[in-house]
């Protein structure tokens, strides 16, 4: 899809998925960055939603800082039933994403819940009306890195911006991973960020009307959603695959305990990288650390995970790629 995209498509993608702007006339404020005009990045954006290269514009929001319980969790289903259990897992709103991998485990989902529900006991429903054979709960335990970028221009993996909420690309602060108290005020805020923006000359103008403020007030909100860690930023996500990066690999790592943290950071370092995080290992899954990347060729994935292995010294892993994408959204909060 990258290569029958213009240039022009290209660096709308590469500002809009790093910062959408949250002010009177966003796609105007973008045409300004490009030298053109703002009925052709309005046009432009809405044939790329049309295509899928851009799934949807809104507020990407920290699940924990809101009080929210998330796990990634992994199952194993009999093929024939791989399906069927797919879309019952998909029926939880907390579901974001959810793929079918090659592996020991098949399927693969996070599931936010908010504080009053059980992620076990919820896990535990699905599975068994999913006929699960097995399923194991992977909730983090080191959040190193989440910083989804990619270069449209050069075709390349670009996270280079880490965004780490564990502490590790910044000075700890004890009271960061804790969820911040919600006012009924941001709870409304929240409600109107995370919704698909409309593709018109003033977006926010109507979930401002609705909240009862300005834009510029509206705007004010979510510098100070961001300045709590609530919120990461508003942007796009990309459809990868209609986007260019048509290959998905979860590498996994065997990494020594003692060597968690060194080993994390250095993984986080890489471009291609866009998720990097430990989680607890089980009699049948020993492996600690799990990096995602995204790239354009099973190649480019198997040779930015051998370039991970060489600068870590981590010889052990596994590369598992997504043969299917069953759902991928965001979660929405406070419905």
């Amino acid at each position: 899809m990258t290569s029958t995209l213009e240039l022009t498509d290209r660096q709308i993608l590469n500002i809009i998925q790093k910062n959408f702007p949250v002010v009177e006339r966003p796609f105007e404020d973008i045409a300004k960055q490009l030298g053109s005009t703002e009925d052709d990045v309005i046009t432009r954006i809405k044939d790329l939603k049309a295509q899928n290269v851009v799934r949807q514009i809104s507020a990407i929001f920290d699940t924990r800082r809101l009080g929210y319980k998330t796990t990634l969790a992994a199952m194993r289903l009999p093929e024939d039933k791989l399906e069927s259990g797919a879309q019952i897992v998909n029926r939880h709103p907390g579901v974001s994403h959810n793929y079918a991998r090659n592996g020991h485990f098949n399927l693969w989902f996070t599931l936010a819940v908010p504080p009053y529900e059980d992620l076990k006991e919820t896990i535990d429903q699905m599975a068994e009306e999913s006929g699960a054979e097995t399923v194991r709960l992977m909730p983090t335990i080191k959040f190193f890195k989440i910083g989804v970028n990619f270069d449209m221009v050069k075709e390349e993996g670009n996270a280079k911006e880490i965004y780490s909420p564990d502490g590790f690309n910044k000075p700890i602060d004890e009271n960061w991973n804790k969820a911040e108290e919600v006012s009924e005020y941001d709870i409304q805020v929240i409600r109107e960020l995370q919704e698909d923006v409309e593709v018109i000359p003033e977006p926010f103008a109507a979930m401002a009307e609705r909240l009862g403020i300005t834009v510029k007030e509206l705007a004010d909100a979510a510098v100070g959603l961001q300045d709590r860690g609530m919120m990461r930023r508003f942007s796009a996500v990309l459809h990868h695959r209609r986007a260019g990066f048509s290959y998905n690999a979860m590498v996994v790592w065997k990494v020594p305990s003692e060597r968690s943290v060194e080993v994390g950071n250095i993984m986080a370092q890489s471009r291609w990288v866009t998720h990097c995080y430990e989680r607890p290992t089980f009699p049948d899954w020993d492996y600690t650390h799990f990096t995602m990347i995204h790239a354009t060729s099973q190649d480019q994935c198997e040779e930015v995970a051998q370039e991970i292995s060489v600068s870590t010294g981590i010889s052990e892993y596994q590369l598992l790629y997504s043969t299917r994408e069953y759902k991928k959204t965001r979660v929405k909060y406070f419905v």
